[in-house]
């Protein structure tokens, strides 16, 4: 049989299975504060995984150790128990069975993370944090399996420039009666990194003036004579981004430390670590002298408490009423829509179609009907593609769901899919095996027989691969369809899809293409074989995709699973006795490889959810409430809201530099601004909703409303050039 590329039957269960798994995965996708519970929760910013350790089973006077591991994404972190200047420290609420109580996070040695004129401290890369288990006589495991079954609800915060919140649930599941020491190496390495005691009874902290004069004795003999770091256990206390010195006076340490102009604790004694070498030494320090006053604190009115429990029990708003575009907007989204797909034909993602496009162009060779019949068919199924997922989307959005474009990627089991669909394809067209040596020669002529409906379903199958990739050049337009009518937001859709097959629409129309085609022969067994290369380079990034969301594990067990496949394959395709031997052998495997690793692969992530308080500093700033600008613009007078919170390690930054400036507050008080803070530290509906009509999900965001203008939106690291440009334009 000659080569050809995939069959039609192959892309028809491909069609029905991303059908019917999109389907399930959408109809499931994670809302905020949702997620099924396991060992692992994976989010776009962590991966954080509940481990054990029992050397000797779970048994009174025996060691146990849970703890939670956190794998950070480049450039972000999570805080230690004094955050610094921002931040909030991780928090653990832990269910137990009957006779096991969790003790406090043994906190392994934090960083000095500076950030400006802001200092925090925390974790980046991978941290366990440890947490020691007391068994008592009085427990006992399940009767039927013998295990111990711990629960945990963990909450983080996780910054880089901005800061989101997040939290997990997590299980697992202990044999009580075997060694569970798989992650002994990890617990050894946390517990290792845990500061140790100082032995000295004479460390002392005195306050003189705005300083703290420490004096720390009992350090090790090895470090006198280096530079410590120092973590001071206690938040709000010192100033931690300033300049502080630092001596030895023999085998006593001694530093002069600022005091915090915005101190609210006063501590004694006053708990430190020191640090030299990736080694910290824990001593608590007595205090001499009295404490200054405390800063006072943002208190909140008994009103606006009130106010703000009755918001959160509001009910979200609706999504908002779609009205008609200007024709001159949706003739400008039609325009981007088409530009777009156009574009598309550029991108990365696109390579299987190219593939499978240009090898059925050589097959036709100067058969113009077959090239216009195969361009026509491929049209209708990328628009018609496009419009069902536009539709599904608006849908899904008009009920309450909160997705964004290429939300199919979003499940692991269509990546997987695409991945295993992918992999057969390109061994097909490197020659490993034909569809015809193993399918009924009826089922492996469906493509010979109906060519149009072949190059429909590649249609779809380019709709379902390259939709993630018109985010770069349909952010408007895409963005534009949520508040559009039905029918013009489908419009858009479809005319992406016309851009996305207008080049292959053409080439079937015009003869000099085909003119310009070889005419068959050994070339087009080279270019089959080569247009495998696409296909791979495909599969290496689904298995990239699928690692964002399910972890290493998951994109381990995906290229697992896809070597079977292709085992599988090339069995299938053997003759005789290797056949009869090798097929049901391998179908075995890849049935055993199944069962153990694809609950890794379709693992879904935990969505991050939010906390938020409200608090106000500054005499000339107002808290926000819900209706107070429109009131404020409704008057006649601008407003300027900051929606930030105190972990947010970009608000503090911009909120002691811009907005501190005085050139900022000159300017503010000209134009007679209104200042608002929406403080986003606690869980709060009413600015989760504010911020999600700004197409906002976390903060710092800033907005500029003026009566009878559009809001003006600024960037997270706010300018002061650019805020005064703005507020010079009111």
């Amino acid at each position: 049989m000659p080569h050809r590329p995939p069959s039609l039957l192959v892309k028809a269960i491909f069609f029905i299975a991303f059908l019917l798994a999109g389907a399930g995965s959408w109809a499931q996708l994670p809302t905020k504060g949702s997620g099924a519970a396991s060992a692992v929760v994976t989010t776009p910013h962590v991966r954080a995984e509940l481990i054990a350790h029992a050397p000797q089973g779970i048994e009174p006077g025996q060691p146990l150790w849970l703890g939670l591991q956190i794998t950070h994404q480049p450039e972000w972190h999570t805080y230690w128990k004094n955050p610094g200047d921002s931040g909030l420290p991780i928090e653990m609420a832990w269910t137990l069975p009957a006779g096991l109580d969790a003790g406090e996070i043994a906190w392994p040695l934090p960083k000095k993370i500076p950030i400006g004129t802001l200092a925090n401290y925390g974790y980046e890369g991978t941290v366990l944090l440890p947490v020691p288990v007391t068994v008592a006589s009085t427990f006992a495991p399940k009767a039927l399996s013998n295990d111990a079954t711990v629960r945990l609800h963990a909450t983080w915060l996780v910054c880089r420039k901005e800061c989101i919140p997040e939290e997990g649930d997590f299980t697992l599941t202990i044999p009580a009666r075997s060694t569970t020491a798989m992650h002994g190496a990890a617990f050894d390495a946390a517990l290792a990194a845990q500061p140790r005691p100082v032995a000295g009874q004479d460390s002392q902290a005195r306050i003189e003036g705005g300083t703290l004069q420490l004096s720390v004795q009992g350090l090790p003999e090895a470090l006198r004579g280096k530079t410590l770091e120092m973590f001071p256990e206690t938040p709000e206390v010192i100033e931690n981004a300033a300049a502080w010195t630092q001596a030895w006076k023999g085998a006593v340490w001694t530093a002069e430390v600022p005091l915090s102009a915005q101190r609210s604790n006063s501590p004694d004694p006053m708990p430190v670590v020191l640090a030299a070498d990736g080694q910290g030494y824990r001593a608590e320090l007595k205090v001499l002298g009295a404490w200054p006053a405390v800063a006072a604190a943002a208190a909140v009115s008994p009103a606006l408490e009130a106010a703000l429990k009755a918001n959160a029990a509001a009910a979200p708003p609706g999504p908002p009423a779609t009205t008609p575009a200007p024709a001159a907007t949706l003739a400008a989204a039609l325009l981007g829509a088409l530009l777009g797909g156009l574009l598309l034909n550029l991108m990365p993602c696109v390579f299987p179609v190219l593939a499978i496009k240009v090898v059925g162009f050589a097959q036709h060779g100067q058969d113009r009907r077959a090239h216009r019949l195969s361009g026509i068919a491929y049209t209708a199924g990328v628009v018609l593609s496009f419009l069902a997922l536009g539709a599904l989307m608006l849908g899904l959005r008009a009920a309450g769901e909160a997705i964004g474009w290429g939300f199919q990627l979003q499940s692991p089991a269509v990546v997987a899919g695409l991945a295993a669909l992918f992999t057969l394809i390109a061994l097909n067209l490197a020659g490993v095996f034909e569809f015809g040596h193993f399918l009924p020669s009826s089922v492996a002529s469906l493509q010979a027989r109906h060519p149009v409906a072949d190059s429909f379903l590649t249609g779809v199958l380019a709709v379902a691969v390259a939709s993630p990739c018109t985010a770069p050049f349909m952010g408007a337009s895409l963005g534009l369809t949520a508040t559009l009518p039905g029918p013009q937001a489908l419009a858009v859709f479809a005319v992406l899809g016309l851009g996305l097959a207008l080049p292959y629409l053409a080439a079937a129309f015009v003869p000099a293409v085909a003119r310009a085609l070889p005419r068959p022969g050994a070339w087009m067994d080279t270019l089959r074989k080569f247009m495998a290369f696409p296909m791979l380079a495909t599969v290496v990034w689904l298995v990239w995709v699928l690692g964002q969301q399910s972890g290493i594990d998951g994109a381990g067990a995906l290229l697992i699973l896809l070597v079977a496949l292709g085992m599988v394959a090339w069995a299938l395709s053997l003759a005789g006795t290797a056949r009869r031997f090798m097929a049901p052998v391998s179908v075995l495997a890849l049935a055993l490889l199944a069962w153990t690793f694809a609950p890794h692969i379709t693992s879904v992530a935990a969505a991050p959810t939010s906390t938020a308080t409200t608090s106000t500093t500054g005499a000339q700033w107002q808290a926000w409430t819900p209706g107070a600008a429109e009131q404020l613009i409704a008057s006649g007078r601008p407003v300027f809201v900051d929606f930030t919170a105190a972990w947010c390690v970009t608000c503090q930054y911009n909120k002691k530099t811009t907005l501190a400036d005085a050139g900022v507050q000159a300017d503010f008080a000209a134009k007679n601004v209104a200042l608002l803070r929406a403080d986003w530290t606690r869980r709060d509906p009413a600015i989760t909703a504010a911020l999600a009509q700004l197409g906002r999900s976390g903060v710092p965001v800033y907005v500029l409303h003026a009566p009878g203008k559009a809001p003006v939106v600024f960037s997270e690291i706010l300018g002061e050039a650019e805020l005064r440009a703005a507020v010079a334009a009111l």
